[in-house]
């Protein structure tokens, strides 16, 4: 099932969900004041929702079955609508950094950036050996590895990303992320499903130059990542019983594929990084947490850059496609 966050003519943001074969939002408000038997109330923001997702979860699931039946102010055509983020206001943002290889990948860019010899020498080492000298700190095969985003920044489907006036260097990330339906602390890895909504996918837009030196001053990432319509989410949120355990994944810009991955190369799961976040604080419905970028999706991976006016689409098998446009530097 796939919820989503739509605005109307007004420009006000709606609940709904997508209909069983996928070209029609339903008004989750108008079909539980037309049905009468659940309080609209509890669709009036995606948010609100999550906070008694048990209740929304099937009264949402039984409308999505059963459009043709449905007073026709119900039906709204997806083509006809404009999408907002599904959860627009997060309750928080954490992301990770769960891939080994775009780690990897990452360092020797840079390595070839600052010598080539020395990142010659250690792709010739993993040609000879499996594996090279640049790898991550201890630290990161420990524990998850994370930093805490800015939630007030969050755009969705289709929204303009604006290139930030202080960066030369703006990057897109292939991620995606969880949504948290149901609260809890100390949550075991076990235990973790019953905690996720479902899963949507997210573009974290890096300002790279900016990126490095705050990395050099052994705080970060900060305003490299905090500027506005920088995280883009969506383009709705599949239920997690909807997706499957290993997703597949590709990045397109202008509808060149620059990468693709599967999330089964995590070195750590969405379930143990919920059991890590939630060791002694508690997690509540409407947190994001996002899965860190899929090796070779990114462009500091590929040294190739996004220019303003590029469209970068993020695509995974059964969740859908996440689109959105840079246009020109802000301020």
């Amino acid at each position: 099932m796939k919820l989503v966050t739509y605005f109307d003519a007004e420009g006000r943001p709606r609940t709904g969900v997508l209909s069983s074969d996928e070209t029609s939002v339903i008004d989750l408000v108008v079909a539980a004041e037309s049905l009468g038997d659940v309080d609209a109330g509890l669709f009036e923001s995606m948010l609100r929702m999550l906070d008694d997702f048990d209740v929304a979860k099937v009264f949402a699931l039984r409308v999505s079955e059963s459009a043709d039946s449905l007073p026709p102010d119900t039906v709204l055509p997806l083509s006809e609508l404009r999408l907002a983020a599904p959860l627009p206001r997060p309750g928080s943002l954490r992301d990770c950094l769960a891939f080994e290889r775009h780690l990897i990948g990452c360092m020797r860019t840079v390595a070839r950036w600052k010598s080539r010899p020395v990142a010659a020498l250690d792709a010739g080492l993993e040609r000879i050996f499996g594996r090279g000298f640049l790898r991550p700190p201890n630290v990161w095969y420990r524990q998850p590895i994370y930093y805490k985003g800015n939630p007030g920044s969050v755009v969705g489907h289709e929204a303009e990303v604006r290139w930030p006036s202080f960066t030369q260097k703006l990057d897109f990330e292939l991620e995606f992320a969880i949504v948290i339906g149901r609260g809890g602390v100390n949550i075991p890895a076990s235990r973790a499903r019953e905690h996720i909504a479902g899963f949507c996918l997210f573009n974290d837009f890096s300002a790279r130059d900016i990126q490095f030196d705050e990395m050099a001053g052994r705080l970060g990432p900060a305003k490299s990542k905090d500027f506005d319509t920088g995280n883009a989410l969506g383009p709705w949120i599949v239920t997690a019983d909807s997706v499957p355990e290993a997703l597949q994944l590709r990045v397109r810009v202008n509808g060149e594929e620059w990468g693709s991955g599967c999330s089964a190369d995590m070195h750590f799961s969405m379930e143990e990084i919920v059991e890590y976040i939630s060791r002694d604080e508690t997690l509540f419905p409407g947190d994001v947490i996002g899965s860190g970028t899929v090796p070779g999706c990114c462009g500091l991976e590929l040294d190739r850059w996004i220019q303003p006016g590029d469209v970068v689409e993020l695509e995974a098998d059964g969740i859908g496609v996440l689109r959105n446009r840079v246009v020109g530097v802000s301020g």
